[in-house]
């Protein structure tokens, strides 16, 4: 096949306004035993999610801001603060979209860069949240994540009217040259999509259908 061992690229993730603390605790035993190195949780849960992945080298992820990004950013600090001391190392926030589309550049990359600051020492993922950007929208976007010190731009909260695309994907990675990775998410649920993200240059992937997937990618490589 091609040589990606896919679980450690998989951020596993249950953020559904409807899963249950045994659904998050479902999800660290899954990753546990599929080899996923990242979990992404309810900001309520990252105790459990901390405690339940202990000693296993499984790194627990929040998301902040989310899903759609217009708190105001000392809010956005305060949860990413919050999430840190509590154990989480692995922060995906949404990008202040509305001061985006009002050109208000200067805003959007402070409001990275404060959570950035906030959190020294922890992975930052900036989700852009691309359905809602124009070509150039996502260009600038891009540029803001670098200038503000995130680590990935991300496309999709997966809570938009569409996710991730191969073309949206291609754009990002074109855009940043290697000074941030990309990350896939949003709409990603079978193994056939998985391979055209990672084709088209996403660093890691995000969804919540991550076992069908590792089932359909051990199929074929037991097949092929």
């Amino acid at each position: 096949m091609s040589g990606w061992n896919l679980p450690t690229l998989i951020d596993h993730t249950v953020l559904r306004p409807d899963a249950t603390k045994a659904d998050v605790l479902r999800l660290c035993q899954e990753a546990q035993d599929t080899g996923f190195i990242v979990i992404f949780v309810p900001p309520c849960y990252v105790d459990e999610a901390v405690a339940a992945v202990a000693g296993t080298g499984i790194r627990v992820g929040i998301p902040v801001g989310f899903p759609l990004g217009g708190h105001r950013t000392a809010s956005k600090v305060a949860e990413a603060v919050e999430a840190v001391r509590h154990g989480a190392t692995v922060l995906d926030m949404v990008l202040n979209i509305s001061r985006l589309k009002s050109a208000d550049h200067d805003y959007v990359r402070r409001d990275i860069a404060e959570v950035v600051a906030s959190t020294v020492g922890v992975e930052h993922k900036v989700i852009l949240e691309t359905c809602y950007l124009t070509y150039q929208e996502k260009q600038t976007a891009c540029q803001l994540v670098v200038e503000a010190g995130a680590d990935y731009v991300k496309t999709s909260t997966g809570f938009g009217p569409a996710g991730a695309t191969v073309d949206d994907v291609r754009l990002l990675k074109d855009t940043v040259q290697g000074r941030v990775k990309v990350k896939a998410s949003g709409g990603i649920r079978d193994w056939k999509t998985t391979r055209a993200m990672l084709e088209a240059g996403a660093d890691r992937i995000g969804t919540s259908a991550s076992l069908a997937i590792i089932d359909e990618w051990r199929a074929q490589s037991h097949n092929g």
